[in-house]
């Protein structure tokens, strides 16, 4: 698999080799699963997506207090699943919310507090090179894990340190193989002799198109190219590792790159719509330049690392496979999230292992980029009078045609509605057109550029006047006027193919 520079003259996506066909035929669009309620309780359990579990999370999180325990997402049952701890007393007004809002809530025995001391006391005992922790929500406990190069005293080590939190406090499990960065020689983005993975391309706080990649990929090399012995294309501006992540920022050195909103599997394109906060439990993708695209499940969170470079912290835990030269590589979801960054792990894609992932929204809040298309900054589009500018709904059903989401309102609600005889009524649908005055009935913008299609005159009014732009008019992505009609917070991907290759490049770790 490789990675192409896209300008705005041409775009270049490789796409050779081949992916894992099993996660590529999990990513083709599914219908949305339904549920019955098994039991009085299960009834109330909302199903729910993985990105909007992830959101729910984070509001029962701020509403239950230092009752939260955690969370994790049943992926079985599309159900978010919320730990409490010491919830008696006006606590359980507060679990009772929660389960209104459609969770399903469990009591647990360790709180977060206890489980951070747990953290803490690992790191000041047990920090050894080839060992990770991470707190799992499932089983409420701290799993520890230690690769194969822990043995004789350094093993008796850790594992005294966890008997010490106590059985229901921390488990330990050996790996079979070794925790390592997975940088390799060959193909991809190259560096150094390095070979690493593009991440997500991002818009950088000065506005110039860059990507992401893995901290220990911009430590290993400045300068990067796209091809194998080729010109360097990308010039690392931050990277951090080890430490506080393992995550960098690669400002592309053409200022006429664009950075395109989408992962190419190889199999198929994968548009990114934002960054999102990862949750145990989720199905998530992996694309890489070794072992192209895998999938697993997200195992823990705020994961502290032990390689032998040194100890990185805050990072994803999954069970998902890769390999030396996956590392920077994109972990996103099957609706286009973004996720994470490949960091390491042990193992490989034959026999599997643990493998852990930089938080994206974290590293984007480090180095104060976006995910966008090398021009726009994020936020531009969102809000205001346009609150539904740029969507497209020709069916008149209030869902936007190219995201399948809600179109939000605002001056826009009328938008998409298609009145040709200029009566007020959609022709689709039947229904009165909503909106203020009329100035624009009759008029025909399935284009959204704001001219009629059949007058070819700029469609005049206020309020929602122009069928398909609200009060901007310009139908085009809100204020900002930017030319893909989305928040420019969504636009920022790899751009990996599908094929091996690397001979001749040596291993830089």
């Amino acid at each position: 698999m490789s990675h192409k520079r896209v300008t705005k003259r041409k775009a270049i996506i490789a796409a050779g080799g081949v992916a894992a066909l099993g996660a590529a035929a999990i990513l083709l669009p599914q219908a949305n699963a339904s549920q019955d309620g098994t039991s009085d309780g299960a009834a109330s359990v909302k199903t729910l997506k993985a990105g909007d579990a992830s959101d729910l999370a984070s509001q029962l999180e701020k509403l239950l207090g230092d009752a939260f325990a955690g969370s994790y997402y049943d992926d079985a049952g599309k159900q978010l699943v919320v730990n409490v701890v010491n919830v008696s007393g006006d606590k359980n007004n507060v679990v009772v919310q929660a389960e209104k809002a459609g969770a399903k809530v469990r009591e647990v025995e360790n709180s977060t507090a206890e489980l951070e001391a747990a953290a803490k006391t690992l790191k000041a005992k047990a920090t050894v090179p080839g060992t990770s922790w991470a707190v799992d929500p499932r089983t409420n406990k701290i799993l520890v894990t230690a690769d194969s190069t822990v043995t004789g005293n350094k093993w008796d080590q850790v594992d005294s340190t966890v008997k010490t939190l106590g059985s229901g406090m921390a488990t330990i499990r050996k790996s079979a193989g070794t925790l390592k960065p997975l940088v390799s020689g060959g193909d991809a983005i190259f560096g150094g002799g390095a070979r690493c993975s593009l991440g997500f391309n991002v818009t950088a706080g000065d506005g110039s198109p860059a990507f992401l990649t893995a901290g220990h990929c911009g430590v290993a090399a400045e300068q990067w190219s796209d091809s194998q012995n080729g010109q360097p294309i990308a010039t690392v501006d931050q990277a951090t590792f080890p430490g506080d992540g393992d995550f960098a920022l690669v400002k592309y050195d053409d200022p006429n790159t664009q950075a395109p909103s989408e992962v190419n599997t190889g199999q198929q394109t994968v548009a990114i719509s934002q960054a999102a906060e990862a949750t145990v439990g989720t199905q998530v993708f992996r694309m890489g330049s070794t072992t192209g695209l895998n999938d697993g499940q997200v195992l823990g969170l705020d994961a502290t690392v032990n390689y032998p470079e040194g100890t990185v912290t805050g990072l994803i835990q999954t069970d998902v496979c890769a390999e030396p030269g996956d590392s920077g590589g994109s972990l996103f979801t099957q609706d286009g999230q973004a996720i994470g960054l490949t960091s390491g792990g042990s193992g490989d894609c034959t026999v599997g292992g643990e493998t852990f992932f930089q938080p994206v929204t974290t590293a984007l809040a480090a180095v104060g980029a976006t995910l966008g298309d090398g021009g726009a900054g994020a936020g531009d589009a969102a809000g205001g009078a346009g609150a539904g500018a740029g969507a497209v709904d020709e069916n008149g059903d209030g869902i936007d045609d190219n995201t399948g989401e809600a179109i939000q309102g605002g001056a826009g609600a009328g938008a998409g509605a298609v009145d040709e005889n200029g009566d007020g009524i959609d022709d689709n649908t039947g229904e009165a057109i909503q909106g203020g005055g009329d100035a624009g009935a009759g008029a025909v913008d399935e284009n959204g550029d704001g001219i009629d299609d059949n007058t070819g005159e700029a469609i005049q009014g206020g309020g929602d006047a122009a069928a398909d732009g609200g009060a901007d008019q310009n139908a085009n992505g809100g204020a900002d006027a930017s030319d893909d009609g989305q928040d420019q917070s969504g636009n920022g991907k790899n751009r990996k193919g599908g094929q091996q290759d690397g001979s001749g490049v040596n291993e830089s770790h």
